[in-house]
């Protein structure tokens, strides 16, 4: 496609006036995509400043940027004016320690964290891998504790770490957060799978609906709608709630470490992944609602919506 040449001169304005530029979807604080929040988790590490551009608040530029730099997706990052890649591309610069070489960072740390997986964790790993060749074990490990495993090829320059006759690969990031971890599989009423407990981690309390409704009357809880815009459009958050979604995790996260919190989704399955983060995040007093505001609706408030 060509390029309208007002767009050209914006594009060319924004790459010199700062240095190192992330074309985006979201910001810095909220991606809006999975690409997006991996690249802005590796920016994160290894610079202080950085500027990015919401490409979903600009069409002009989002089909622009694909134009100059001939590259069809987003995120795509320039440095000093010229385009270093996509997601997979800044992944792959920032695991072997070039990104960081470009930043005039420190060489990452490659030393294989010391964790522990169960021996039911190994079995159900084993059994979920058995018919999967030439792909390893991946497990990323966000700045808040997030955590996902994936199955994938080895990298070259991955960090391996060794546990009950098993291999766990890393980026350099998620190695230093993977220090101490226990990985475990657990069964509960949602279901069964891996879980990750993190060293000094408080264990998840369950709250049922009724219980949240005291310690809502006695205000001493905070309550937090973990569910995304479309589901709390059907049943709109309990008014002493706090959104998630609205707030942004960073600012909940700033909360006291010794603040009460109980999250809250449609069912009790996301909001107890919530409640894992913030208690990996060092929150001492966690709660997850069980059943959720399905549950609030049917025993509680038969005024909201089920849905």
């Amino acid at each position: 496609m060509s390029l309208d040449p007002t767009t050209r001169t914006r594009i060319e304005t924004m790459l010199k006036d700062h240095r190192v530029v992330l074309f985006m979807k979201g910001d810095r604080q909220q991606p809006m995509c999975g690409f997006s929040a991996a690249a802005t988790n590796m920016l994160n590490e290894l610079l202080p400043n950085y500027h990015t551009v919401n490409v979903l608040e600009d069409p002009e530029i989002r089909e622009g940027i694909k134009a100059y730099g001939e590259w069809p997706t987003i995120p795509q990052l320039y440095v000093e004016g010229e385009l270093v890649g996509g997601s997979d591309i800044i992944r792959q610069l920032y695991t072997s320690g070039e990104l960081h070489q470009l930043f005039g960072v420190s060489a990452p740390d490659r030393t294989p964290p010391v964790i522990t997986i169960t021996d039911a964790a190994a079995e159900a790993i084993r059994q979920g891998t058995a018919n999967a060749q030439g792909v390893a074990l991946h497990l990323e490990i966000g700045p808040d504790h997030s955590a996902g495993f994936q199955l994938a090829p080895a990298g070259e320059h991955d960090i391996v770490a060794h546990a009950n006759g098993l291999e766990v690969h890393f980026d350099p990031a998620s190695a230093q957060r993977a220090k101490g971890i226990v990985i475990d599989w657990v069964s509960t009423v949602q279901g069964e799978g891996l879980s990750l407990k993190f060293p000094g981690a408080q264990e998840i309390k369950s709250l049922s609906v009724q219980e949240l409704k005291a310690r809502l009357a006695a205000g001493n809880i905070t309550l937090i709608d973990v569910r995304p815009a479309q589901a709390r459009a059907l049943a709109a958050p309990l008014s002493q709630a706090r959104v998630l979604e609205d707030e942004g995790y960073e600012s909940l996260a700033a909360l006291p470490k010794d603040t009460p919190l109980a999250f809250i989704c449609h069912h009790g399955v996301s909001s107890r992944g919530m409640a894992e983060r913030f208690a990996a995040h060092g929150f001492s007093d966690v709660y997850n609602v069980e059943g959720g505001m399905d549950a609030w609706s049917r025993e509680v408030d038969s005024s909201v919506p089920q849905y």
